[in-house]
């Protein structure tokens, strides 16, 4: 019987702290070591297996020493493109260690009577055929899969994997609703397993027509909202799946990096000061030796401001007793004394999205008038672009000038999909 593993959504170079980028590391070797362990015959990464196209090198250089050891091993690493590592003119890290025979895309193809024709990369030992689709960098995924000659992937034959990072309309979970997302039937019929990613969270379905669905969820965490979900008990690791001429079992490998601690606390009805003594109270009982502390604090203050209630202070409290790391989640904090726009949510992104729907309206561009949903995700896509750091020895006015790139291309790209 063979096997190989399916990973997805590492996103090294995620974390600017040095705790939290240890952790990252530390996750990404874990999951090498294991799978060496056990042996498999590859390993699949379907996408975001870095943060950004270009990474931290500092953080790359480490991953690239874990897959090393892997191919040493004799295990042959695939990957596609996430979100994060995309790259449209191929200047992605994902590329670099492609043209360095570390690893393979398995998105290869070619246009043939208007459609797009992927081509399958037999994996050697096993006589696994690979083949997938790229996410792209602002959420047309649908467009390319769209155009899908999804009947030709149909036609062959033996044991196949179809690889591919994005939501499944069908599969997105409850709080991931505003998510974009694909229709299952966009998927071709009839292949083995379908090795997503894109979802930060584990789940495994199976569907009619369709072979296994998987999502293994994050090795570790890419954004805060990980870091509570694994604090509130979600497992994050990777999928073994074992084959012969068909799936005969998909198992889910965790891969702890630490111990969390989960607290959510309730200002509702106090005042800013009651609260914080209150808190503060509650923190200084727990038991944070060692491990990373998820707070998260919401209601709405009788008196005073959100900003009274000190994140200095807790962190300061919880570090004193050993706390490896805080975090701590306020977006659903009020106080009725100091809201002028009231927006509820539990992360920034989802704040930010529902301030945009419900404040932005008509956008010009160019020729095109945007509207609503469509005003508020090109609102979204400019936001993104603005956000994104300046790369390690990248000088001023290359980044000012790779900014405003990605920010008319974001347009362009918007008033041609209308």
């Amino acid at each position: 019987m063979f096997k190989f593993a399916h990973i997805a959504d590492c996103h090294i170079g995620a974390n600017r702290d040095p705790t939290l980028r240890d952790l990252e590391l530390s996750a990404f070797r874990a999951a090498v070591d294991r799978c060496i362990e056990e042996r498999v015959n590859f390993i699949l990464i379907t996408g975001d297996l870095f943060h950004v196209n270009v990474p931290d090198m500092g953080a790359a250089n480490e991953a690239v020493k874990k897959l090393r050891e892997a191919k040493e091993a004799g295990i042959e690493i695939y990957a596609i493109y996430g979100s994060h590592d995309y790259s449209p003119n191929e200047t992605s890290m994902i590329d670099v260690l492609d043209s360095a025979g570390l690893i393979r895309k398995v998105t290869r193809g070619r246009t043939v009577e208007g459609k797009l024709r992927l081509e399958f990369i037999t994996d050697p030992k096993t006589g696994a055929k690979l083949a997938g689709l790229s996410a792209r960098k602002r959420g047309i995924e649908k467009d390319f899969f769209e155009l899908l000659d999804r009947e030709a992937l149909e036609r062959e034959k033996g044991f196949k994997v179809f690889a591919f990072h994005s939501a499944l309309t069908e599969l997105k979970p409850g709080y991931l609703a505003r998510m974009e997302s694909i229709p299952l039937s966009l998927l071709p019929r009839g292949f083995d397993y379908y090795a997503g990613g894109h979802i930060h969270q584990h789940l495994l379905a199976q569907m009619p027509g369709y072979g296994k669905i998987g999502y293994p969820g994050p090795l570790f965490a890419g954004y805060p909202r990980d870091l509570e979900l694994s604090a509130r008990g979600e497992k994050r690791g990777f999928y073994i799946v074992y084959f012969e001429e068909g799936v005969k079992d998909v198992r889910f490998v965790e891969i702890p990096v630490c111990q969390y601690v989960y607290v959510e606390y309730d200002a509702n009805g106090k005042n800013s000061a009651e609260a914080q003594r209150e808190l503060l109270e509650r923190l200084a009982e727990l038991d944070v030796e060692g491990k990373l502390v998820v707070l998260r604090i919401k209601g709405e203050l009788s008196g005073g401001k959100t900003s009274d209630i000190s994140s200095a202070r807790i962190r300061s409290l919880l570090a004193e007793k050993g706390a490896l790391y805080v975090s701590i989640n306020r977006f659903a904090l009020t106080s009725k004394e100091y809201v002028s726009m009231r927006v509820s949510g539990e992360d920034a992104t989802t704040i930010e999205n529902r301030l945009f729907r419900e404040n932005v309206g008509a956008v010009k561009v160019s020729n095109s008038t945007l509207k609503g949903e469509a005003g508020a995700k090109l609102a979204m896509e400019l936001l993104k672009v603005l956000r994104q750091p300046q790369k390690l020895n990248e000088a001023k006015k290359d980044y000012e000038g790779r900014i405003l790139r990605e920010a008319v291309e974001a347009l362009q790209l918007r008033e041609v999909l209308g």
